[in-house]
């Protein structure tokens, strides 16, 4: 893991919110605010934009300065949980890891500061229901050497994460308010969440 490697995966990233943003605008007007996938695009803009200053800089520095950057720049709960997600993952960063391990830990501590953050769990139509069981998977998964086996096993577990925010009644947020009428529609931040690491798995597998 390096600063390169890490402003790549987020041109993969970009890529394919970019792909997927009327898919996600739809689904978080039906449910949601409206507002999230300009957010999202505008975090991704403003983390790409400290490419040239965080150049070289170690890995945990550079999820840092990504976070604050999204935590100051981005509005909505997204963005918030976003870089919470970043700040959290930094804090974890030990370079005398394998990147397996490494990446497992960094992800449990941040998913456990976006659950404190947002004050949600796993089973409430947020994209936590993709997050959680990730993290979670990456940990039972970071013995193994196979890192394109690895990724493979992770999108399939995101995606079912994020398929499962369809039959769930949400507590959070405005489709809070819809009941029932929030069934049947997938939570946009699983969505956004599960294309993020389906881009970062591509991206491991393809290389």
């Amino acid at each position: 893991m390096d600063s390169e490697k890490i402003f790549n995966t987020l041109n993969q990233i970009k890529l394919s919110i970019d792909q997927n943003k009327d898919e996600i605008e739809k689904l978080d007007q039906e449910i949601g605010d409206g507002d999230h996938i300009f957010n999202i695009q505008r975090g991704i803009k403003e983390s790409l934009d400290l490419k040239d200053e965080l150049n070289g800089q170690a890995p945990n520095e550079v999820l840092k300065k990504i976070g604050m950057k999204i935590m100051t720049t981005v509005g909505g709960s997204s963005g918030a949980l976003f870089a919470t997600l970043l700040l959290g993952m930094s804090k974890k960063y030990n370079d005398e890891l394998s990147d397996q391990k490494n990446i497992a830990s960094m992800v449990a501590e941040g998913v456990e500061a976006m659950k404190k953050r947002g004050k949600a769990d796993l089973g409430e139509k947020t994209m936590l229901d993709v997050l959680i069981p990730v993290s979670d998977e990456l940990r039972k998964l970071s013995d193994q050497e196979d890192v394109k086996s690895i990724a493979e096993k992770i999108k399939v577990t995101a995606e079912k994460g994020m398929l499962s925010t369809k039959n769930i009644i949400a507590t959070k947020g405005r489709a809070s308010f819809l009941g029932e009428r929030a069934k049947g529609h997938i939570d946009p931040g699983a969505r956004s969440s599960q294309l993020a690491i389906e881009a970062i798995c591509n991206t491991i597998i393809n290389s």
